[in-house]
């Protein structure tokens, strides 16, 4: 068996694409997007080969072969911000734009239908993107494991929002939930318990997102941009962080760091493994395909654990300095 189970390695940046085979351990830029710049990107969990990426200039895009080729699905017209598939039901794909709209495709992406309602919730007056505080959008949509339409959905900045029955109905932001978010992890064997990465530190709910904690014990800094739960301990999980906004995202001006927790304990932070420097942009992080096993791309490549994020190693280094990094993905062989 190889090492890597034939996964590859999808990272978006601002003007470019990346793909990147962990086994031979390089990475290169993919082809197919033209001059669109990536935004977005989301795994198929149905057909494992197929990838999802959205860009700046409205267009979706799918890859049905690790992200080698790609092909436009949709142009919605607005900049798509969030892309999800739904592991609950096949070919079901959610979008969220700026401005914050979200739409749903049961097709495969053939065909879109926006979800209204959203800016209905009494909070939406109260949402906007502080460098751009005349609008707002989508960062994020999580979707459960097992139950068909039923979602969560960050706005950026402002609320994180639910719909139980597909954007039929939206239920707002509740006390005490992240205001900032920016990624939810939610694990399979447990999808009630969600994390959260937000700018205004770390939450989770035991519930479903009905009431909120922020355990921080350990945190040095707390804007949180990701998170990820190892695929074979939900009680483990990891985030990246940093002191504030432009320490989190601008190379040469950053001081993130890896996080580290299991179950009720304290946060540690990551340091075994983690190539020198240590402090760089806060790394974007995404769950593998085997238990322990998770990744992380910052500005110097991408790094994986096999221990649930204890110790890290990097794997591939990009090909040139790479500008702000905005999602990453994994895809694989077959399926």
């Amino acid at each position: 068996m190889e090492r890597f189970s034939a996964v590859k390695i999808l990272i978006a940046a601002r003007d470019s694409l990346y793909a990147a085979d962990p086994t031979a351990g390089a990475m290169k830029r993919a082809g197919g997007l033209g001059d669109r710049g990536p935004t977005c990107l989301a795994a198929d969990p149905w057909v494992t080969s197929r990838a999802w990426c959205g860009t700046s200039d409205g267009t979706v895009l799918r890859s049905d072969d690790e992200g080698a080729t790609w092909s436009v699905v949709a142009e919605v017209g607005e900049e798509v911000t969030a892309v999800a598939a739904s592991p609950a039901e096949r070919d079901v794909v959610w979008l969220g734009t700026e401005p914050s709209a979200v739409y749903r495709s049961a097709d495969g992406g053939a065909s879109w239908e926006r979800r209204e309602g959203l800016l209905a919730l009494p909070s939406s007056s109260e949402w906007s993107f502080p460098p751009r505080p005349e609008t707002h959008h989508v960062r994020w949509i999580a979707c459960h494991p097992a139950e068909s339409g039923r979602l969560w959905v960050a706005i950026e900045a402002g609320a994180l929002v639910t719909t139980p029955d597909g954007g039929a109905t939206w239920r707002d932001r509740v006390p005490d939930g992240p205001y900032d978010t920016h990624e939810l992890a939610v694990h399979a064997e447990r999808p009630e318990t969600l994390r959260v990465a937000a700018g205004d530190g770390y939450f989770e709910s035991e519930d479903g997102g009905a009431t909120w904690a922020s355990p921080e014990r350990g945190l040095r800094v707390t804007y949180l941009r990701s998170v990820a739960i190892d695929p074979g301990d939900p009680d483990v999980a990891v985030v990246s962080a940093a002191s504030r906004p432009r320490s989190a995202y601008v190379a040469g001006h950053s001081d993130g760091r890896l996080y580290r927790r299991v179950g009720e304990g304290v946060w540690e932070r990551v340091v075994d493994g983690w190539p020198e420097p240590l402090d760089t942009i806060a790394p974007l992080l995404t769950a593998g395909r085997t238990p322990g096993e998770l990744w992380a791309a910052d500005e110097r490549g991408i790094h994986r654990s096999e221990d649930g994020g204890a110790s890290w190693e990097r794997i591939a280094a990009f090909p040139e300095s790479p500008p702000s990094l905005r999602a990453l993905a994994i895809t694989s062989e077959g399926g």
